[in-house]
């Protein structure tokens, strides 16, 4: 299974596959015409009170990782969620970001949930 995590801001590759926004707001700054977006499930990405905590600096990655994990066990994000596993079995899947650190982000955690089962 070939997932990988890129930002949006960077150009599409004709490796990337399945393009996948895993964010909630679109990006700033980037037209809907420049980029290629296959999917966008909504309601996989963070809650929005969950995203401003954590970009407050309230708490860690890790319990950051761990409530996000948590929101993505409820049903309708696990659907979504499996929905891309399903495509990643196919073929490769990019996760697409506008943060900064996608190491850091939620698309980390949505690309180790996809590996990992």
């Amino acid at each position: 299974m070939s997932i990988r995590v890129r930002r949006i801001y960077d150009p599409p590759e004709p490796d990337d596959g399945v393009r996948v926004l895993v964010d909630r707001l679109w990006p700033r700054g980037v037209s809907k015409e420049d980029v290629h977006i296959d999917e966008w499930p909504k309601a996989m990405t963070p809650s929005t009170e969950l995203r401003r905590w954590y970009h407050a600096g309230e708490g860690s990655y890790e319990e950051f990782q761990h409530r996000y994990e948590a929101e993505l066990a409820e049903p309708e994000a696990a659907e979504l969620l499996d929905h891309i596993r399903k495509l990643a079995r196919r073929g490769p899947v990019t996760l697409l970001t506008a943060s900064k650190a996608p190491e850091q982000s939620h698309a980390s955690v949505v690309a180790g949930l996809l590996k990992s089962k």
